[in-house]
């Protein structure tokens, strides 16, 4: 019986990992899964820290024993016991790389396949002619000498070459020697013997004579003709010449095994050859990365709004460099060209124009020669390093691979122009690619990959993305979906797979486009587990476990088990109150009214379509649109980029825009709250970030302990050499590189995982050393040092409450930044600026997903969180699809109306009342629900 059980369910016995309380589950297989409860509740120490936890190591057990041997002194998961896991997948929250070579190609193993389909069945095309470059066998010269009727003579012919270091004479005596005869020059035969007594030169065209042949179908004269072509690809250097007697005289046809055409010898296509994480695929001049430092046009004309002739390129300005500009403007009626209309409505050959001159005017490649030839001088110097930044390299125009790699194609399309369509035009192509026979059999199990993978970007939501987009410019939802996809594409069956939010940055357009991605993931026999807060992913699941009742110390416990149907009749369940609407986020009573704001003026970045937005200050401003629609490009690389870049003098280049106007000068300082961990090191974490760590340091030093051993506050620090452990450096823990997998961490056994010396943690506070500190919650911590009445713990307690007000009262003080999601290292950094005194500088504070990782229940703190910061005088705009904020929202900016090409135009701004009545929007049709209930 228990056998059976095995197949059909997931049996987990006292369950005890963190705060999960003893719990009991019986998880069915092959069934769609949803864990849902409040942040902290437990839900992540079940999936990922006991499911994923055990299958991980149970697969380990399997592998070799260099892989074993670590299994002794790796943790097993706090539980009695668990049956019947299958190999286990997690897909977790993980924030977009910042490698500048990682790709959506690369990162999604598609662009390894699309390598390998171009290196087996890609044809190469001379640039010259256009004429396919193919390498010719001794087959093939067969083939042509077979299809000759029987009885046509024929000569076997390679041209003769002579080494540089042999006379002519030596040449001809050691072919003699070597057994050939005779020679053959412009249709004369001549013997080998007596063409020195002629007094015979040899020229280009003198060939030695291999064999004479008739057309026969034996097979011993196939062999003799084989063997003579070999030979003479041989002593040809790679040529042969077949000269064939006709009755209307003599044919001569030239072969060759090299790979070449045109004169140009060719590589053959390797899958090397497509790398640009390769020197012999990469561009030589950028090496791969698509950009060089060079002349940068965002530098030379940042105002794209204006005319040449109101002076749109700084760098002809002035008294003396005015006179290259001068020299257009007075001869550009001679070549027509538009001196006044502004830069950005020009056409691309007439921006080009302006860089290449003609000989009416000298460019802007020949004025920035100029400086480079004059550079002696400190003034030019000083100029041309004004205008440099990255840019595209001219060598390779941004495809980051050498110029042979755009001779190979399949379809007539090169690999290049490829990976910039769109994912549901890709898709489209290799669908429909035509080829024949023999490539088909090639290509079918390559072709096979790139359609399924390609399939899952699309089916997720992310139809409108390329391949050779940078994975660094992706929002935190695309990085989440192209995470998702990329594991999906392997089709496992028989797996366990977990997720963690797989709806991130996900519209409520496109939801079920990704419950039918998931559904169709268990339908060929997968157990699917989510973790998941979205209602409509929610209702669709098989089963819902909801975690809880509480969060922290008071979570860990299984309320509710069971379909949707028996939830929405369950009375425990917090979760089951949202979804019945007993308990609900309330509708603002009134909207902030505004009169002051930031204007964007022709965004047109990515795939912004020239708009003109209005961001207004001292307000909760929502940006929405489904996934793709431009709001990454306008609020990320326009709004933040330029804004930064004004206030601080520095910063990353911005997006196309033509100006920023409106009161820029009530924006003192900006702050962009994304999701990349807190701190740059492990040992970081929320109480060290929002320097509360520091008091707890001074109160650990003020002890008598301390003060006997002359302890100070840096010995209490894990970051300093001093009082932390020196096996692990205050980590508590030691990796272990696996090299053939992820790494291990494993505790110190020096210090058995509590970061510091045994003599440091002798020094109690109030029963407690520094270890048991930073092991608090931060609500535990708040009750702690709340109690106490010294100056110091009420400084702690000031600086760690906002972290509870952003609901993280479930997250300890001393819990390593790598451990923490994407969602909770935004809330930190939340939580830091509500710490702050209220007379702060007035900041614009720009938020992506803040809502990733919470609860219905949690999002209400969110919001008073955001209120407070506008209520201490900052303004704050959010990137977001919960409908619980933006229903919040004092005012709403909805791009769309669909993703890429066909997004980036403006469909509504306004209060949320009135969105729900603009037909075009999608944000509107599904936010009438919550507005009108």
């Amino acid at each position: 019986m228990a056998d059976n059980n095995d197949k059909k369910y997931i049996i987990i016995k006292g369950a005890k990992v963190h705060n999960l309380k003893n719990i009991d589950l019986k998880i069915p297989r092959n069934k769609f899964i949803v864990i849902t409860g409040l942040s902290g509740s437990g839900k992540s120490s079940l999936a990922f820290n006991t499911l994923y936890a055990e299958g991980q190591r149970r697969y380990v057990e399997s592998l070799s024993s260099y892989a074993r041997q670590f299994l002794g002194r790796i943790h097993k998961p706090e539980v009695d016991f668990i049956k019947g896991i299958p190999p286990a997948i997690a897909i977790e929250q993980k924030v977009n790389t910042r490698n500048p070579r990682s790709t959506v190609g690369t990162s999604t193993e598609i662009y390894d396949y699309m390598k390998l389909l171009f290196a087996r069945i890609g044809k190469t095309y001379s640039p010259k002619t256009g004429k396919p470059v193919k390498k010719q066998s001794v087959t093939d010269v067969t083939n042509y000498i077979a299809s000759f009727k029987t009885g046509t003579k024929l000569q076997i012919l390679a041209p003769l070459i002579t080494p540089k270091n042999r006379t002519e004479k030596q040449q001809l005596d050691i072919l003699l020697k070597q057994g050939y005869s005779r020679i053959e020059n412009n249709g004369e035969v001549i013997k080998i013997a007596e063409s020195a007594g002629k007094g015979f030169k040899l020229s280009k065209n003198t060939n030695l004579l291999i064999d004479r042949v008739v057309v026969d179908a034996g097979q011993d004269n196939i062999s003799r003709i084989a063997d003579s072509v070999q030979t003479a690809f041989f002593e040809g250097k790679g040529s042969c010449i077949i000269q064939v007697f006709k009755s209307t005289g003599t044919e001569k046809t030239s072969f060759s095994n090299k790979f070449e055409a045109d004169g140009i010898v060719f590589d053959q296509p390797s899958v090397h050859m497509f790398s640009f994480n390769n020197p012999v695929g990469a561009c030589p001049k950028c090496e791969g990365f698509g950009k060089i430092i060079g002349i940068d046009e965002s530098l030379v004309i940042p105002n794209k709004g204006l005319s040449v002739n109101e002076g749109a390129i700084v760098c002809w300005r002035g008294e003396k460099m005015g006179l290259w500009k001068d020299e257009l403007v007075y001869s550009a009626d001679k070549f027509d060209f538009p001196i006044h209309r502004p830069y950005y409505d020009l056409s691309e050959k007439e921006k080009q124009l302006l860089w290449t001159g003609n000989k009416y005017f000298k460019g802007l490649n020949v004025f920035f020669e100029m400086l480079e030839k004059e550079n002696y001088k400190i003034q030019y110097r000083v100029m041309l390093s004004r205008y440099r930044g990255k840019t595209v390299c001219n060598e390779c125009n941004g495809t980051r691979l050498r110029k042979e790699a755009n001779y190979v194609k399949i379809d007539g399309k090169t690999i290049s122009e490829l990976v910039v369509k769109p994912i549901d035009e890709l898709l489209a192509y290799f669908i429909n690619i035509p080829l024949d026979d023999n490539d088909a059999i090639i290509a079918k199990r390559l072709l096979i990959e790139i359609i399924n993978r390609l399939q899952f970007l699309n089916d997720v939501g992310l139809k409108y993305i390329t391949l050779n987009r940078l994975s660094s410019t992706l929002s935190g939802g695309e990085s989440q979906r192209i995470n998702l996809a990329t594991s999906l594409g392997s089709s496992l069956v028989g797996s366990l797979y977990i997720l963690d939010e797989p709806s991130i940055g996900l519209h409520s357009r496109d939801t079920n486009l990704l419950i039918k991605v998931l559904k169709n993931l268990q339908k060929i026999g997968n157990t699917v587990i989510v973790v998941e807060h979205d209602e409509e992913i929610i209702r669709a699941a098989d089963e819902i476990i909801d975690i809880g009742p509480l969060s922290g110390v008071n979570g860990g416990e299984l309320v509710f088990q069971g379909n949707p149907a028996q939830l929405l009749k369950d009375k425990k369940s917090l979760t089951m109150q949202y979804l019945t609407g007993k308990k609900k986020i309330s509708i603002p009573a009134k909207r902030r009214k505004w009169n002051k704001f930031v204007e964007v003026i022709n965004a047109r970045e990515n795939n912004l379509k020239n708009i003109n937005v209005k961001f207004p200050l001292r307000i909760l401003t929502v940006i929405t649109g489904v996934s793709g629609s431009g709001k990454s490009s306008l609020v990320n690389n326009i709004l933040y980029t330029v804004l930064n870049k004004r206030i601080k003098g520095y910063g990353e280049a911005s997006g196309n825009y033509e100006c920023i106007n409106g009161n820029t000068e009530l924006v003192k300082n900006i702050e962009f709250v994304d999701q990349n961990p807190i701190g740059k090191s492990s040992r970081s974490n929320p109480v060290t970030y929002l320097k509360a760590f520091d008091e707890i340091r001074k109160l650990f030093a003020d002890q008598p302990a301390s003060k006997i051993n002359n302890y100070k506050p840096a010995h209490f620090s894990f970051n300093v050499d001093g009082g932390r452990c020196d096996e692990c450096q205050g980590e508590g823990e030691i990796k272990v590189e696996m090299q053939f997998m992820a790494d291990v961490h494993l505790v110190c056994e020096s210090c058995k995982g509590k970061r510091f010396k045994d003599d440091v943690l002798d020094v109690r506070y109030n029963g407690k050393s520094i270890y048991d500190i930073l092991e608090l919650t931060v609500s535990e911590a708040i009750d702690f040092f709340g109690q106490e009445k010294n100056k110091i713990s009420q400084q702690i307690t000031k600086k760690i409450q906002p972290l509870s007000d952003v609901g993280l009262g479930y997250v300890k003080l001393g819990q390593s930044s790598s451990t923490l999601s994407g969602g909770e290292s935004q809330r930190i950094k939340l939580a830091s600026f509500l710490s702050k005194e209220k007379d702060e500088t007035p900041t614009l504070f720009i938020f992506d997903e803040p809502t990733t990782g919470l609860h219905f229940h949690d999002v209400q703190k969110l919001l008073q969180a955001f209120n407070a910061l506008i209520n201490n005088g900052h303004s704050v705009t959010i990137i977001e699809h919960n409908l619980e904020v933006i229903k919040s929202a004092d005012w709403i900016i909805d791009l769309g109306p669909e993703g890429g090409n066909t997004g980036g135009r403006i469909v509504f701004e306004g209060i949320p009342e009135e969105i729900i009545n603009c037909k075009e929007s999608y944000t509107g049709k599904f936010l009438k629900d919550k507005i009108l209930t």
